[in-house]
C-alpha cells in the first residue's frame, strides 16, 4: 500500500462516448480533476463527443506526455478497450463502473469521489495482469504482421465458427507436442483475468487473476470426455483449423475477424502486463460474492 502523498501529474480518461451515463460521469470526474489541479488527457471519442477541445487527446496510445494513471469509465468492455489503447506503455488502469458490477471495472460511480481522493493520496495497490499474444501465420509458416491490429488479449482469444457453419476441427499443439483435435463450435484460450468472462459462460474454471496459468475451454465439444484444461502460462500453443467453409473467426477480447483455414495461429503469453489499480475493498473475492451471489 502506498501511504505517502503522490502528486499525480497526468491522468488519461477513456469511456464509451455513445452512452449518456458515461458522459455524465466523465464530466463529474473532470470537475474533480480541475479542483485538484490534475492534468487530464481524454480519449479522442470523449473529446469529440463532449466538445472539450481544451483537453489534449490520447489517441490509441499516441501521445508524447507521461501519463501516471488511466481511468476507464464504463464496464468491463470499456476496460478492455482502454487496456488495448494503452498497450505496453505501463500505465496503471482504474476501472469505474457506470452499469452492472464488473470484474475489471469494480469501482461504482457513487463511490468515485472517495476513490479518486484515495488515488490522489497514493492509497492504492497495483496488480499485474498477464495477457495473451496472437500471431497469424500463412501456409508457409511466415508471420502476417499487421493482420491483427490489436493482437494482445487481457481476457481471451477465441477460435469460433463463422456464422451458422458446421463445427470446427481445431488441432492444438502445446509446446510443439500434439495434444488434441477439438471437434467443437470453438475453443477459448483465457487468462486468469478472463476466467470470469467468456470462459465462465461456457463452463470453464474460475481462477484468481493473480494466478499464473492459461485456461483451454472448448465450446460445445462433440465428445463428453473433452474437458477444460489449465496449464502454466509460459506454455505456447499452435493451432490449425479445418472448416467446411474454409474460414473461421478469431476473437481477441471481443475484437473479431474472419481468417482463412490456410492460416494458422500461434498463441503465447504477451511480453508485457496490464497494471490494474486496486483501492479499498474492491477485491476479486468481493466481486465473486457480489456478482455470483455466493454466500447468499
Amino acid at each position: 500500500m502506498h501511504s505517502n502523498f503522490v502528486l499525480i501529474m497526468t491522468i488519461a480518461i477513456f469511456g464509451n462516448a455513445m452512452k449518456p451515463e458515461t458522459l455524465e460521469e466523465v464530466q463529474h470526474i473532470l470537475r474533480f480533476m480541475k479542483e485538484k489541479n490534475i492534468h487530464v488527457l481524454l480519449s479522442h471519442e470523449l473529446r469529440q463527443e463532449l466538445n472539450l477541445r481544451e483537453y489534449p487527446s490520447f489517441e490509441n496510445g499516441h501521445t508524447d506526455e507521461a501519463v501516471d494513471f488511466a481511468l476507464s469509465v464504463g464496464g468491463d468492455g470499456t476496460f478492455l478497450t482502454s487496456a488495448a489503447a494503452i498497450g505496453a506503455r505501463n500505465i496503471p488502469i482504474l476501472g469505474i463502473n457506470c452499469g452492472h458490477l464488473g470484474f475489471l471495472a469494480e469501482v461504482q460511480s457513487q463511490d468515485v469521489d472517495a476513490i479518486l481522493a484515495q488515488l490522489v493520496a497514493g492509497e492504492y495497490t497495483i496488480e499485474q495482469r498477464s495477457l495473451l499474444n496472437l500471431s497469424v501465420l500463412d501456409k508457409e509458416g511466415n508471420k502476417r504482421e499487421g493482420l491483427i491490429l490489436a493482437p494482445n488479449a487481457l481476457n481471451e482469444i477465441a477460435i469460433l465458427k463463422e456464422g451458422l457453419s458446421s463445427m470446427l476441427q481445431i488441432e492444438l499443439k502445446v509446446n510443439g507436442e500434439y495434444l488434441h483435435t477439438y471437434n467443437s463450435d470453438g475453443l477459448v484460450i483465457a487468462t486468469p483475468t478472463g476466467s470470469t468472462a467468456y470462459n465462465l459462460s461456457i463452463g470453464g474454471p474460475l481462477m484468481a487473476p493473480q494466478s499464473r496459468g492459461i485456461i483451454l475451454t472448448p465450446i460445445a465439444p462433440h465428445s463428453l470426455t473433452v474437458k477444460p484444461l489449465v496449464v502454466p502460462d509460459d506454455w505456447k500453443f499452435d493451432i490449425r483449423v479445418s472448416s467446411r467453409y474454409d474460414a473461421f473467426m478469431v476473437s481477441v477480447d471481443g475484437r473479431s475477424q474472419s481468417l482463412s483455414t490456410d492460416m494458422s495461429l500461434h498463441i503465447e503469453r504477451a511480453a508485457y502486463t496490464v497494471k490494474v489499480v486496486q483501492i479499498g475493498d474492491n477485491s476479486f473475492l468481493n466481486s465473486l460474492k457480489a456478482k455470483l451471489n455466493w454466500g447468499r
